[in-house]
Order: structure tokens, then sequence, then C-alpha cells
């Protein structure tokens, strides 16, 4: 699910992407350090694919869209193993 500020994020982009004539969009999905890094690859990679569905429904091609997961391992912020970081918990939009 996103969450209703993170959707008036996508709207954002989608509306520049469109006035622009951006083509290409990146995601690039991440995840803090509470979980196993397998499962936050896991995550990351859902979250991308989450953001993806969102701007499918803006009017952004799938086909234009590339998505990544990173896991663990680009963090905003850094944290020991286990710990819990919300700024870590996000997709990257890159046009």
């Amino acid at each position: 699910d996103i969450r209703g500020d993170a959707q008036l994020v996508l709207e954002a982009a989608a509306a520049y992407s469109k006035r622009r004539g951006l083509v290409r969009v990146n995601l690039t999905g991440h995840a803090d350090r509470s979980g196993k890094t397998g499962y936050n690859m896991r995550l990351s990679l859902r979250r991308a694919q989450a953001a993806r569905v969102a701007f499918v429904k803006l009017g952004i091609s799938s086909g234009n869209i590339s998505l990544v997961g990173r896991g663990e391992s680009a963090p905003l912020v850094a944290t020991a193993d286990g710990v819990r970081e919300p700024r870590n918990r996000r997709v990257e939009i890159i046009f």
C-alpha cells in the first residue's frame, strides 16, 4: 500500500514527467536493516513494483518504467543491523 503523502509525490512526479516529455522512469526500492537481507531485497523490489503500479494508473506506460531493488545496501541513514529507520524505507524516482 502507498501512503497518502507518498501518493502525492508520485502524482507530482508523473505530472512532471508528462510536462517535460520525459519517457524513461527508473524506480529503485530500498529497505531498512530491520529484516533479514533476502527479505529486505524482496521488500525493496515490492516497493518499486507498487510505485510502478501507481505510475501506470497515472498514465505512465509500464514499458517505460525500470525497476531495481537494492534491499538494505544503500541507506540514507546508517544504522546497525536490526534497526528500524523509516527514512531508509523508500523508492527513488529518477528520470
